[in-house]
């Protein structure tokens, strides 16, 4: 052993006096010695450390695979720290080296492990907001925006600490003078603050969630929430193109939110059917016992029958003529019979209000308008069902000898009796 380290001391010495004449290469080689022992050092760390700490959080049995790869680019991220202090150390025993190069060197050392230190910072916020998107109600409450605004403040002191790393003064000294400067940055971060006291009022009023549905025609949005960061809102509408909306612009312009639609388990079908009102008629007797196979009337006929007979009854003992009398008419007929279809409607919401009403009458007709409510809020299942009712109401308005009002009509404006009512003929004998 003793052979071996007389061996080097000979070498060193050797060295030396061969690099004497030479000062400046002597250096020289000092510092690429540092460097490459940096890099050595680097190179350790990344291999040995990340794969030591790779083989432990597989053998733990917590977190997922997400979550052991945001904790091996936060070691990741620290690991770059060792090189840079060793370069930092270092550079003190490097011979004939100047100081203030030396301060300089230092100086950077320490800034680049304040931006080291402060990317490590972010990359553990990134893990936080990973980390609460799985919690159930982080819809309700997204934290990306405060996140966002808390890298803010990362970035501002990073920036304060690397300042003074490289011109070596108390980072204090520089905080001193920002106070002149308050006005400026009011001016940089005003959008930043803007955007804050919005997500605060959006927050704490609960106006946007994740997932919730907002129409907003001036912004050209419609659609689902998919993000809400500080300063934006990420909309993708029906037809999957993404819209960012500041968001400002939801606490000072008008929107709407389908949320209480989902919520309350229904959704509105509110749609007119363009009655001809040339086909509004009463009916006679024998129409309406034969509208009396439908179930659906059934109870209406009854009654109307029993109230148009006690009415009819006491104009006849006013002595008034037959044309005084209250008769049954089609239309509301057909108005019973459109609001017993619907209550009976396995995809109608029973809970909620249902109408069936006339309309004020136009130059397109009388509108006898549907409103109700599904009881299935998803688009595809809403519009069946909304089309599955008037589906039946169009193939069913003849019975009652009712017609559709449309200005270009290929009939010739008579209103002509349907199958369903004519008399049945008795069929002839041979």
């Amino acid at each position: 052993m003793s052979e071996e380290l007389t061996f080097f001391q000979n070498c060193w010495r050797q060295l030396h006096d061969l690099l004497a004449p030479y000062p400046w290469a002597y250096t020289a080689l000092a510092a690429l010695a540092l460097i490459l022992a940096a890099l050595i050092v680097n190179l350790l760390t990344r291999k040995l450390l990340l794969r030591g700490v790779n083989h432990l959080l597989r053998a733990l049995p917590l977190g997922s695979e997400e979550d052991r790869a945001f904790e091996l680019a936060v070691i990741r991220r620290l690991a770059y720290v060792v090189p840079t202090l060793v370069l930092a150390v270092g550079a003190v025993w490097i011979p004939r080296l100047p100081a203030g190069l030396v301060a300089g060197i230092r100086s950077l050392c320490g800034a680049a492990v304040v931006v080291l230190a402060a990317l490590t910072l972010f990359k553990v916020l990134d893990w936080v907001e990973f980390a609460y998107r799985r919690r159930p109600d982080a819809a309700d409450k997204p934290i990306k925006g405060y996140l966002q605004l808390l890298k803010i403040f990362i970035t501002v002191a990073a920036l304060i600490l690397a300042a003074a790393a490289l011109i070596n003064r108390s980072p204090w000294l520089l905080l001193s003078g920002l106070g002149a400067l308050a006005a400026v940055l009011m001016l940089i971060f005003q959008d930043t603050i803007l955007s804050l006291v919005a997500s605060l009022q959006l927050s704490s009023n609960d106006m946007v969630r994740i997932g919730d549905w907002i129409e907003m025609p001036a912004q050209n949005a419609d659609g689902d929430v998919i993000e809400i960061a500080l300063h934006t809102v990420k909309v993708r509408n029906w037809d999957k193109t993404i819209t960012t909306l500041p968001v400002r612009k939801l606490i000072t312009d008008s929107f709407k939110n389908w949320r209480g639609m989902s919520e309350s388990g229904g959704r509105r079908i509110k749609r007119a059917l363009y009655l001809d009102q040339r086909s509004v008629r009463f009916l006679d007797d024998d129409e309406i016992r034969r509208l009396e196979d439908f179930v659906l009337l059934n109870d209406y006929l009854e009654r109307k029958r029993g109230e148009l007979a006690a009415w009819n009854a006491r104009l006849l003992q006013q002595g008034a003529k037959p044309i005084n009398e209250r008769r049954v008419t089609n239309l509301g007929t057909f108005r019973a019979y459109v609001e017993q279809y619907l209550r009976n409607h396995a995809g109608v919401n029973q809970e909620l209000t249902l109408l069936v009403r006339q309309l004020q009458p136009g130059a397109t007709g009388l509108p006898l308008e549907i409103y109700c409510f599904t009881n299935d809020v998803r688009w595809a299942p809403y519009e069946n069902i909304q089309s599955d009712i008037f589906d039946h109401l169009l193939a069913i308005l003849p019975v009652f000898d009712l017609r559709v009002f449309q200005q270009c009509s290929d009939t010739s404006g008579l209103v002509l009796p349907t199958p369903a009512l004519r008399p049945v003929e008795a069929p002839q004998s041979n």
